[in-house]
């Protein structure tokens, strides 16, 4: 009788997995997700991959096996966590987030040094139809950046990208219609005030940049700089510091992220 239980218990376990809806997404046109909001499915996505730089943002989570799986165990993941206004030119500051894996619906940059082609990732998944973007404003001049991920193709006109055939250094550059623009699956960056600035970006490690939580402890007063050496703050407190313009700063030499 157990063995019978044990044998209707498999089955049943088969039928389960089976009845899960099959989803492959689309990473050129985009995927309808409507139907697929919320539910646990059979995903598979062929992502075309060059060597260099490239972003993406997927309608599911991808843990950092998984990633190395499909790109290569020393591919990167990092992801937009600051911007700083410097004159024309904003810089960009991604920190390195593989640990984490790939959030649902969340913009990254990603470093892939195989050969071009398609990678494949397959899996069981939650899939989520949501918008994939994240907004930072830069500080000393209170400029908006959207990095967001584009669910169908995008035209590229008025946006910034990372061309493949300029991505050794992830370097967004102004986009215009005489570019493909952005298939699903990828990323693009706008800036509110128009695509007239120049992107710089910034790669920081994973511990490069710690939390005020992390220098609060002290309760000393510090002086707080821009990443560039610029003075704006003295002799403030860490809890001062949370009302600071989001970015990076230098404090006692020490990178610290205001988020």
């Amino acid at each position: 009788m157990k063995k019978f239980y044990l044998i209707a218990a498999l089955a049943l376990m088969a039928l389960a997995a089976s009845a899960q809806k099959a989803l492959n997404i689309n990473t050129y046109n985009g995927t309808n997700l409507a139907n697929y909001d919320g539910q646990e499915c059979n995903v598979v996505v062929n992502r075309y991959m060059f060597t260099g730089w490239n972003t993406i943002a997927l309608p599911f989570s991808v843990t950092e096996d998984e990633l190395n799986e499909a790109f290569g165990s020393d591919c990167q993941l990092e992801k937009l966590v600051a911007v700083e206004a410097n004159g024309n030119t904003l810089n960009l500051y991604f920190q390195d987030c593989k640990a984490g894996g790939i959030e649902a619906n969340t913009p990254y940059i990603i470093h892939y040094t195989g050969e071009i082609g398609n990678r494949r990732i397959a899996k069981t998944a939650t899939v989520t139809d949501a918008e994939a973007a994240l907004t930072v404003i830069a500080k000393d001049n209170g400029e908006m950046v959207t990095m967001e991920g584009a669910r169908v193709h995008t035209p590229g006109e008025g946006l910034y990208g990372i061309l493949a055939a300029d991505n050794a250094e992830a370097r967004f550059v102004a986009v215009d219609d005489t570019k493909s623009g952005f298939y699903a699956s990828r990323c693009f960056i706008k800036v509110a005030s128009g695509n007239t600035a120049e992107l710089n970006t910034i790669h920081l490690g994973a511990n490069e940049v710690t939390s005020i939580a992390s220098i609060a402890s002290s309760n000393k007063k510090v002086d707080v700089y821009t990443i560039s050496g610029i003075r704006v703050a003295t002799g403030i407190s860490p809890k001062q510091m949370s009302k600071l313009q989001p970015g990076v700063y230098v404090v006692n030499g020490q990178k610290v992220l205001v988020k």
